[in-house]
């Protein structure tokens, strides 16, 4: 990751409703949307929920309350054997491949497909020996911290630390969890107290509807963002309807990448597209009417206009009083 490069994960999750030809899909439209990465989740539900666990009441919104969120997920997850498939499809593609473990067995899959980042979901930001299974892997981090307060994220990063992944090797993401995330609850200030923390750098995870939020989080320096999509909307499972469809994936790809290209190096200095406009825009002292040589310049007969290439109006001072060691035309620049 480079200083200048906001990372863009497209968020496949489980929206491919656990076909891995949806799945094969996804990876071809993140891929021709210009995303980094494309992500997926990786879990072994039973290791995941238990089977008195509810479902959150988006879920019960989107998929009924019919079924337990186990059995729901259980139909919408991926066997463990699909994923070094994607990956592999993901390199011949040309995409960053990625996936969030939610169990350790997760993790074991997910070791051999050496990924370039570990992502961390909101919900195991509190889960100790998961934390720990993936800080001794020593690599790089992604932590989303949804649900989370800032004295949670500090005791995570520093399990992290104590396992063996360095701060500078952690990322992490300002995180709404709610789906869709209304705009009174995202909160982008608190992306500066995690920037406080002192990690690698810090990034936003984007619940919200739209691309306006995401677009506003790379504004105030995320160098990663993160947003679900799906092939469509309106296609049945928890967390198509919050997502984005291909074509708005894409919007979001080209207007992250005119923010970044906007936001510069930070030195207030001239722009070499607007240098051409010194001279235009700005102005010169000239004769504000004919004035005869040796004749004392004063604020009768000088003022200030366009061009900007003669003397400066910051040199008032300098020319009042000087003689005129010509004659001059009304309008015409002053010498001296």
């Amino acid at each position: 990751m480079t200083d200048k490069h906001i990372i863009i994960i497209a968020e496949a999750g489980v929206n491919h409703n656990g076909d891995i030809d949806m799945a094969r899909r996804m990876v071809a439209e993140a891929r021709k949307a210009g995303a980094d990465y494309v992500k997926f989740q990786t879990a072994v539900p039973e290791l995941v929920i238990s089977t008195f666990a509810p479902k959150a009441e988006y879920q019960k919104a989107t998929t009924g309350e019919a079924e337990s969120q186990l059995e729901m997920c259980k139909a919408i997850h991926l066997p463990l054997s699909d994923y070094a498939e994607l990956k592999a499809l993901c390199d011949e593609a040309g995409i960053g491949f990625m996936s969030t473990p939610f169990d350790l067995v997760s993790v074991d899959c997910l070791v051999p497909l050496a990924m370039d980042y570990w992502k961390i979901p909101s919900g195991e930001i509190t889960n100790l020996p998961y934390l720990l299974k993936i800080g001794r892997l020593g690599g790089r981090v992604i932590m989303s911290t949804g649900m989370a307060t800032l004295d949670e994220v500090e005791a995570a990063v520093r399990v992290l630390e104590s396992a063996g992944t360095p701060r500078g090797n952690i990322w992490l993401l300002h995180c709404t969890t709610q789906y869709p995330a209304p705009l009174q609850s995202v909160n982008l200030r608190a992306m500066d107290a995690l920037a406080s923390l002192g990690c690698a750098g810090v990034g936003y995870s984007d619940h919200t509807e739209g691309i306006e939020v995401a677009l506003a989080a790379a504004a105030r320096g995320a160098v990663i963002i993160e947003k679900h999509f799906t092939l469509s909307r309106s296609l049945p499972g928890p967390d198509h309807k919050a997502s984005l469809e291909p074509d708005e994936l894409a919007r979001l790809v080209a207007s992250v990448r005119k923010v970044e290209a906007a936001l510069g190096g930070g030195v207030k200095d001239v722009a070499d597209a607007e240098r051409p406009n010194i001279e235009v825009a700005r102005k010169s002292i000239v004769a504000a009417r004919a004035i005869a040589e040796g004749e004392l310049f004063s604020e009768d007969n000088i003022t200030v206009k366009r061009p900007g290439n003669g003397i400066s109006p910051m040199r008032w001072f300098d020319v009042l009083g000087s003689r005129a060691p010509r004659s001059f035309e009304a309008d015409e620049l002053i010498s001296l």
